[in-house]
């Protein structure tokens, strides 16, 4: 089968001709609907040799969706054609962390080589994918296609793991704001919306994503920079926002968090845009929290399926054939992506 696969670092992804892989005990055989292709990705393409110990090559693709082909011996609890979501980040399942769900915070991380399929291991952007267990695998209500609802895996998973633990700061007459409101923060207004009682507030330098954002839910939508503080603060009567998602993570996003927020408010950073948010005693308001998240937790992936069942949240899909995996990349680059660039091998 033909895979899109990163070969060597610093340099761009390659199509390949990699046998269809078969399941050993206890894993299931995926046949790929779509695999979402994120901002991280790029990333990857740009790292310098040694930085992460990826081995080479492995197949892009870390949000996928698609149905069970194959089960491996010992693998239980799904059947072959059932619709699934691919849980990303792939743990020991045995370290506390592993059994409560959280393997996106596995304890032995550091020992696997890889992060997931897509990272470090093969991913979605090939006809098949092979998943290490069925403990990985969500499956997928009749409501949902496959394919739109593959972005969920990540764009979808790492909003809402930073959406619920701002929660107890969103009661009625509260504020949140957005920064970037690309896929993760297009979900993210959406599940603020559906989840709290908050004024909501997106922040993008792009017209149509500000407007898109507004279209999904969110109250208003300002251009980053002094409008956008000065935008908030109007909102908020000068006291600022009480909970900050920075999708972008960039040094000016950051500093545009650190003179928005409100004292005893939280600060998350979600992007991988480089930046750093230097925390002193002025650096921040007083009591203001500042964190960062990875991914989220599989009972977090379970609740957002039935919340996009309930279409209480939708994702934004462009789909793209797998010879087009390279256009995809390059429109994202290019900030030309609406919601989320999303492979389908089939067409």
């Amino acid at each position: 089968m033909k895979a899109y696969q990163l070969v060597a670092w610093k340099r761009p992804p390659e199509f390949r001709e990699v046998p269809v892989p078969r399941p050993g005990p206890g894993e299931v055989l995926i046949r790929v609907a779509g695999a979402g292709a994120c901002h991280s990705d790029l990333h990857l393409q740009e790292f310098e040799e040694g930085l992460l110990p990826y081995p080479l090559p492995f197949t892009l693709g870390h949000e996928n969706a698609g149905w069970v082909e194959e089960m491996g011996p010992g693998a239980a609890g799904l059947s072959v054609g059932d619709p699934v979501l691919v849980y990303g980040p792939w743990g020991c399942g045995r370290c506390r962390a592993c059994r409560a769900g959280m393997e996106n915070y596995c304890e032995r991380s550091a020992e696997m080589g890889a992060a997931g399929g897509g990272l470090g291991r093969d991913g979605g952007m090939a006809p098949f994918q092979l998943v290490p267990s069925a403990r990985l695998l969500v499956p997928l209500p009749a409501a949902l296609d496959p394919r739109e609802a593959a972005p969920l895996a990540d764009a979808g998973l790492t909003p809402y793991h930073a959406v619920k633990r701002a929660l107890p700061l969103l009661g009625a007459g509260s504020t949140a704001v957005v920064i970037g409101a690309g896929g993760l923060g297009q979900m993210a207004v959406q599940l603020l919306r559906a989840l709290s009682g908050a004024r909501v507030v997106a922040v993008d330098q792009a017209e149509d994503k500000r407007a898109l954002a507004v279209a999904l839910g969110a109250h208003e939508a300002l251009a980053p920079g002094e409008e956008a503080v000065h935008g908030i603060l109007a909102v908020t009567h000068g006291l600022g926002a009480d909970a900050i998602l920075d999708m972008v993570g960039a040094q000016a996003t950051l500093e545009l968090a650190a003179r928005a927020a409100r004292r005893l408010g939280q600060i998350t950073i979600v992007g991988l845009g480089g930046g750093a948010l230097p925390v002193g005693f002025f650096g921040v308001p007083w009591e203001c929290s500042v964190a960062t998240t990875y991914w989220g937790t599989i009972p977090e992936l379970v609740e957002l399926v039935a919340l996009a069942a309930e279409k209480r949240v939708r994702t934004e899909v462009e789909l793209f054939r797998l010879d087009e995996a390279p256009l995809a990349y390059e429109r994202m680059r290019a900030g030309r992506i609406r919601g989320r660039a999303v492979i389908a091998p089939e067409p």
